[in-house]
């Protein structure tokens, strides 16, 4: 993942998928938006599941050199020859992937809206953090993590993601703020065509 000037779209796909959504669905959005980033977001209790849903994502990924991440099953990054792993705990054994998995490997921590986790995951050495949900959620507890970006951008270096909830309207209220913004449910989840669901929401970013 490398920064630039502008906020780029960091992927993380469905929880639940058929393998097909690599090549049907996704390819086309790769061949139409610049993708920085992809997450195996897949949900599943099989390793064989999550083996074949991540070969079938590199598969895709590679052809068009974007790296591709697994969420939190860090032990088999290197076996599936992954780029690193998304953590969804926090700060938890962060030490310790860092040492499995090396320097090289992309390492992201997900921090809620703690300004505190995102500096101590900061301090152990993850390539990114990040913070959500950005807008108020029925089904999510967690404080909007929309007021943490531009104190964040302001006084750390680190690369700072958006997920969860996003909009249009949080796009363009934190473009400024933010170097990544992580979409998925938000163009997976109805009949809608993906790419006409994201669109709209790269617009402000254009």
């Amino acid at each position: 993942m490398s920064q630039s000037e502008t906020a780029q779209i960091y992927l993380i796909t469905p929880k639940t998928t058929a393998l097909g959504f690599y090549g049907q669905t996704l390819k086309p959005i790769l061949d139409a938006v610049d993708i920085a980033c992809l997450r195996l977001g897949l949900v599943s209790d099989s390793e064989d599941d999550i083996k074949r849903h991540a070969d079938a994502l590199r598969e895709i990924a590679y052809e068009f050199d974007v790296p591709v991440l697994l969420t939190d099953h860090y032990r088999l990054v290197t076996e599936l020859g992954l780029d690193g792993v998304h953590r969804t705990d926090g700060v938890q054994n962060l030490r310790d992937i860092r040492k499995e998995l090396g320097a090289d490997s992309i390492i992201g921590s997900f921090c809620g809206a703690s300004k505190h986790q995102g500096l101590n995951a900061g301090e152990i050495g993850v390539d990114y953090v990040s913070f959500g949900p950005v807008s108020p959620s029925n089904l999510s507890d967690e404080t909007a993590a929309a007021d943490l970006f531009q104190w964040w951008t302001e006084m750390i270096e680190l690369p700072v993601v958006a997920e969860g909830a996003l909009s249009a309207e949080r796009v363009s209220e934190l473009k400024e703020f933010v170097d990544f913004f992580a979409l998925g449910e938000e163009i997976w989840n109805d009949e809608a065509p993906p790419l006409a669901k994201l669109t709209p929401i790269l617009n402000p970013l254009n």
